[in-house]
């Protein structure tokens, strides 16, 4: 069984974009009822779908398996809700940790989020100078969120 131990932070400064080079994602989602997320991912000449649970903590089922490049592009145009969520993900090591960095571009352009994924949810690790306030427990920082309510629509931020 998949599980996805994930905190979320927002960014203190932009130190972490030293060395950081980001790929594109476009992903888009086929169900978003409460308890479960159906998305449809592509990511250069890679297409994923990717299956998730109700979070509890920051724990929850995910089953990510990946689908021919086309059929995913044909899922986001054509299955997909919209608006899309379109992202340039970074990948910055720190400490022995890998954490992933998403500047979101579009109806989400503005937001910078860093994630951790874990191997337990009481795992320590140490704090990058760059890393600011924690918003994993925040429903509207998760992706499938995004799209139903874009960070150009929040009013205080």
């Amino acid at each position: 069984m998949g599980k996805e131990i994930e905190r979320k932070f927002l960014l203190a400064s932009e130190e972490w974009r030293e060395n950081a080079s980001g790929q594109l994602f476009r992903q888009g989602y086929i169900n978003t009822r409460p308890g479960r997320t159906v998305r449809v991912r592509t990511c250069n000449d890679a297409g994923y779908v990717t299956i998730k649970g109700k979070t509890s903590g920051i724990t929850r089922l995910e089953f990510e398996y990946p689908i021919p490049v086309d059929d995913a592009k044909t899922l986001l145009d054509q299955l997909c809700e919209h608006p899309l969520v379109e992202k340039i993900r970074y990948l910055v090591d720190y400490k022995g940790f890998r954490w992933e960095i998403d500047e979101f571009l579009g109806e989400n352009a503005g937001l910078i989020v860093a994630e951790i994924e874990l191997d337990r949810e009481d795992q320590p690790f140490p704090r990058p100078p760059w890393l600011g306030e924690e918003v994993s427990g925040d429903i509207r920082y998760y992706n499938s969120n995004l799209r139903e309510n874009p960070f150009k629509n929040w009013g205080e931020k």
